[in-house]
């Protein structure tokens, strides 16, 4: 079996000693962080390295940066995601070759601040993955893009009243991306197993969210058709949303057939 797991820990060194838990714990072959929130020097690479796992980092002052932690050697293919260029300096995508397949890490943008020149920055980053989705399915590779996407595929997946009608995670230019997105041939993991299931991977530090249930699922695991065919299990990690000082996300794990 091969454990795939993402997760934003909204800041990697708030949160390091419950990564090291979880990573002792699940023993994930890959751990997709968003939301680290630090510069690669500031990374607490040791305390996840003593327990095997390196790191492939792409951090960002303050805000964003993703990493993917792993255990064996990788090859890290894209640093940026494809078609946006230099010019975009938001550290939201990484992507590493392993274990036969490409594995990328997203921290897709949220689109409810900048205004309107945000919520277009999030279409185009969608349109951009959709066509880095595309590519690599021309080139027949098998492929993971997981991580925090900021979108609510269906009103499923977010709770009764928990966003307004024109939340960028729920506007329908939002959905129509995400859908497209899936349109190229990917799975959603949550929903190939649990089509129906309220499940939810968010739950807002604010407005006693957590103990009212009132969450968003935002998280999500997009898989190619042969690693699709090889999907056996997905855990939704809510426990760790109960922790002292939790993340507002949790992790979601994608379990595949070796």
């Amino acid at each position: 079996m091969l454990k795939i797991t993402t997760w934003n820990v909204n800041s990697v060194r708030t949160r390091e000693a419950h990564v090291a838990s979880f990573l002792e714990r699940e023993q994930p072959d890959f751990l997709l962080l968003q939301e680290i929130k630090c510069e690669a020097h500031q990374f607490p690479g040791m305390a996840f390295s003593a327990l095997g796992y390196e790191a492939e980092i792409v951090g960002q002052k303050s805000y964003n940066g993703v990493a993917i932690l792993h255990k064996g050697g990788v090859e890290v293919t894209h640093r940026r995601l494809p078609g946006m260029g230099e010019a975009d300096a938001h550290s939201r995508f990484v992507e590493v070759k392993a274990a036969g397949m490409r594995i990328g890490g997203l921290y897709l943008p949220n689109g409810n601040s900048g205004g309107e020149a945000g919520y277009q920055y999030k279409l185009h980053w969608m349109a951009a993955l959709r066509e880095h989705a595309t590519a690599l399915m021309a080139a027949d590779e098998d492929f993971i893009l997981a991580g925090d996407y900021n979108v609510c595929p269906t009103d499923a997946d977010f709770a009764p009243r928990a966003l307004p009608a024109n939340d960028a995670l729920i506007r329908p230019e939002t959905r129509a991306a995400f859908h497209a997105l899936l349109h190229t041939g990917l799975t959603e993991a949550v929903r190939a197993l649990h089509p129906k299931d309220t499940l939810y991977t968010f739950w807002d530090y604010q407005g006693g969210a957590w103990d009212r249930n009132i969450g968003l699922r935002i998280d999500h695991a997009l898989l190619s058709p042969r690693l699709a065919e090889r999907l056996q299990h997905v855990i939704i990690h809510k426990d760790e949303r109960g922790k002292t000082q939790p993340s507002d996300h949790v992790p979601v794990s994608v379990i595949l057939e070796s």
